[in-house]
């Protein structure tokens, strides 16, 4: 199998439209985009550039493309928090209401809303994915289990937002993935579908498990839990995401087979094994999204 990578930026609608005439695509996977909450209420116009704009760019540039290309298929993979929060109870689904809390999802929910009009006025073969929180190897370090796992490892203090009680559903990358491809086999166009794992877990509780897994694994004179420290907390910071991922499970017979302990684990050993990479981009480990 011959692959291609082509660097670009998905802006650019003069190189995004070369590719697309040179490689002939049977279909297209959109998961590009800004995607730290922190860094947006830093500073959102890359967020609205890249999430916005760059959506637009990928459908104004498919949607000609469709018309000799029958079978196409565009999958636009989004975020559980375009949503907004939950309280103690329920869960997010495919009906549920659009209200981002942060220019992040503010962003995402624009390009979700784009896709969604392209579907609707020119029948666009697209599906719009709302996933839930991932987690695994090669995450970026400004994620919260690589920052906590690369701090602890560095023996720096290991930051909690707030109070730490704000909950989250953890889904493991390789699950994640797997929905995808069966929903470019089987997924009906002009669906949106909920991603997640029904495994939900507090912030705190999430660092606490992964100080206990490095107590394990690369054991020091005291406990890595000893370097959580408890911040300011984030602006806007989203109490709880939960999602109702039973729509996939019906229609294509998806369900998550990571256990979040044992993902958990998976994750924590990668970055033990590759710590000097990712200590390459320490910069990406500073706090940031503080301004009001």
């Amino acid at each position: 199998m011959l692959l291609l990578i082509y660097n670009v930026d998905i802006c650019d609608g003069t190189a995004i439209k070369d590719i697309v005439e040179r490689t002939r695509p049977d279909m297209c996977v959109h998961m590009a985009a800004e995607s730290h909450v922190d860094r947006s209420i830093d500073s959102a116009d890359i967020f609205i550039q890249t999430n916005i704009m760059g959506t637009y760019t990928l459908l104004s540039t498919f949607l000609p493309y469709t018309k000799n290309h029958p079978s196409f298929r565009f999958l636009h993979v989004s975020t559980d928090e375009v949503f907004g929060t939950l309280g103690a109870e329920g869960a997010f689904d495919e009906d549920s209401s659009y209200r981002p809390n942060s220019p992040y999802a503010a962003s995402k929910a624009s390009s979700d809303l784009l896709v969604r009009s392209f579907i609707k006025t020119y029948d666009f073969p697209a599906m719009i994915i709302n996933t839930s929180n991932n987690y695994g190897p090669c995450q970026y370090p400004e994620k919260l289990l690589p920052l906590t796992i690369l701090n602890a490892l560095n023996h720096q203090p290991l930051p909690i937002y707030g109070n730490g009680q704000q909950v989250r559903e953890w889904l493991y990358v390789g699950d994640h993935v797997a929905a995808l491809l069966l929903l470019l086999d089987k997924g009906r166009l002009g669906e949106s579908y909920c991603i997640g794992s029904h495994q939900e877990q507090r912030n705190i509780d999430v660092v606490r498990k992964v100080c206990s897994i490095l107590d394990a694994l690369v054991p020091i004179d005291h406990s890595y839990a000893d370097l959580i420290t408890f911040v300011a907390d984030r602006p806007g910071h989203d109490v709880r995401y939960a999602t109702n991922s039973s729509k996939i499970q019906k229609e294509i017979g998806w369900k998550p087979q990571m256990n979040f302990d044992d993902g958990l684990r998976k994750t924590v050993e990668f970055y033990i094994h590759n710590r000097e990479k990712f200590d390459k981009v320490s910069h990406a480990r500073t706090r940031i999204g503080l301004t009001r």
